[in-house]
């Protein structure tokens, strides 16, 4: 079995801090560190592993902030040099913590705290650590965020788009802009366009978050920013509109010339109609147009998940995006695997299916799922 993720954090880790952080300080007591930062390392899930580590760096590091950001700053590795030439890796999770830890108890030190992020990021990412300072120091915050936007170093114009994201995945959701994400737009409108990869990256997943509220603000973007896109923005764009996309919003197909109902015929078979969980499924479409022209097509299918109260949930899966030459008949076949994952838990019951062009419901299917053994 592959190793779990949460051991990329583990007793090397903390020892390399250890070193690291005594050779830049003397003063360090490295023993103590490794003492409250490793115990019960191995039984903790990765968060509260990054957790442990950042309450042992507020016990170990000097009580003034600006002496102890200097330490931390002298023992950082160089940009893109491994673990053992310096502070890097996964322990700048925990070091970003302890800055945020700092400023929430010293306001005053905030925009010293946005130096120290500022270099942390290049070593890793920030895009925790910048949250609650954006959330309880917005008005400092942002025009900083504004500056990182065009700093010359990729790690931080991204670092402006991923920390600032509404809903960033096991980060702290900044809700002031799940209500009103519009601070945010000079700093994406900048950079949709970066020449970095990873900075576009960022600003497609920040737009998709702002889409899943406020589905009018994404179709609008779409609407001032597609139009004669260069590529790599028409990329970038595609994959912010990926869950309205799937989701069948009307403005969002339009805008990527999706919108209009599919004409033709389509067929669903599901086999076999009665799987076990941990077994899969086979979906295979046929469509046949009926149309005297070329037709751009998003197929996806979703499947009503039982609940363990019987209740039924909807969940949309990618299927295929091809353009269907008029008269041309094509099958689609995909597995579908029925494994227990982390994120969701399979109960017995029929699965109805539900196959979807273009956003519209075109076909319908189903399956028995039956618990294992």
């Amino acid at each position: 079995m592959p190793e779990a993720f949460k051991n990329l954090i583990n007793a090397r880790t903390v020892a390399l801090a250890a070193r690291h952080l005594h050779r830049a300080w003397p003063d360090f007591d490295a023993g103590r560190f490794e003492q409250l930062a490793g115990s019960g390392l191995a039984g903790l899930e990765m968060k509260a592993r990054a957790m442990q580590i950042a309450s042992a760096l507020q016990d170990c590091l000097p009580g003034r902030f600006e002496q102890a950001a200097q330490v931390v700053e002298a023992a950082l590795a160089p940009p893109g040099e491994p673990e053992t030439e310096g502070l890097t890796g996964w322990v700048i999770w925990s070091l970003g913590e302890w800055v945020a830890r700092c400023v929430a108890a010293q306001p005053g030190e905030l925009h010293r705290g946005l130096q120290c992020l500022h270099a942390l990021t290049q070593r890793f990412s920030a895009e925790f650590a910048i949250r609650p300072l954006l959330r309880d120091h917005p008005a400092e915050v942002w025009p900083v965020i504004g500056h990182w936007a065009e700093d010359p170093i990729p790690a931080v114009r991204r670092l402006a788009s991923e920390g600032s994201r509404p809903r960033l995945p096991w980060g702290l959701r900044l809700q002031a802009l799940v209500r009103d994400p519009s601070p945010a737009f000079p700093v994406l409108l900048l950079l949709q366009d970066d020449p970095d990869d990873a900075v576009r990256r960022s600003v497609a997943n920040h737009l998709n978050d702002i889409g899943k509220d406020h589905p009018a603000l994404l179709a609008g973007w779409l609407a001032d920013h597609l139009p004669d896109a260069p590529a790599p923005r028409r990329q970038l764009l595609r994959h912010a509109s990926r869950t309205l996309i799937k989701a069948g919003d009307p403005r969002v197909l339009s805008a990527w010339g999706l919108g209009e109902r599919f004409r033709g015929e389509v067929s669903l078979a599901i086999t076999p109609d009665s799987v076990s969980v941990g077994g899969e499924i086979s979906l295979q479409v046929t469509l046949q147009s009926t149309a005297r022209t070329a037709q751009a097509l998003v197929v996806d299918y979703a499947v009503q998940h039982v609940g363990a109260r019987g209740e039924r949930a909807p969940k949309v899966f990618k299927g295929w995006n091809l353009e269907l030459a008029a008269g041309e008949t094509r099958t689609l076949v995909k597995r579908h695997s029925l494994r227990p994952i982390t994120t969701r838990r399979y109960h017995p019951g029929w699965h109805p299916v539900s196959l979807r062009v273009n956003g519209l419901s075109v076909a319908e299917g189903g399956f028995e799922l039956r618990l294992a053994g």
